[in-house]
């Protein structure tokens, strides 16, 4: 284990270090594949990806900060709210612009 040094933020380091192991337009392109199935929440679409094999998990993490980055470009949108059926909370449902 390393230790932390005064003043340093080890996890801005280990995010930044986590983020460049993501190729993130192949996710794009996994993502864009499953919400062209039809409109979805990040963890629905987790779960898509992880029955296609593309993720190891069905942990919305792999999903959501991407959607994000894509709602940016203006790739996808969100397009209302609905209860998630996983974990009972309101969500946004994106689909493909």
């Amino acid at each position: 284990m390393e230790l932390r040094r005064p003043g340093e933020t080890p996890t801005l380091e280990t995010r930044s270090e986590a983020e460049a192991t993501v190729d993130k337009q192949r996710r794009y392109k996994e993502i864009m594949e499953c919400l062209r199935e039809g409109d979805m929440t990040a963890k629905e679409c987790a779960v898509v990806m992880m029955n296609k094999g593309y993720i190891p998990t069905s942990e919305r993490n792999f999903v959501s900060p991407r959607l994000t980055e894509m709602s940016k470009a203006g790739l996808v949108e969100p397009v209302g709210k609905k209860k998630c059926q996983y974990t009972g909370r309101t969500v946004a449902v994106y689909t493909v612009r």
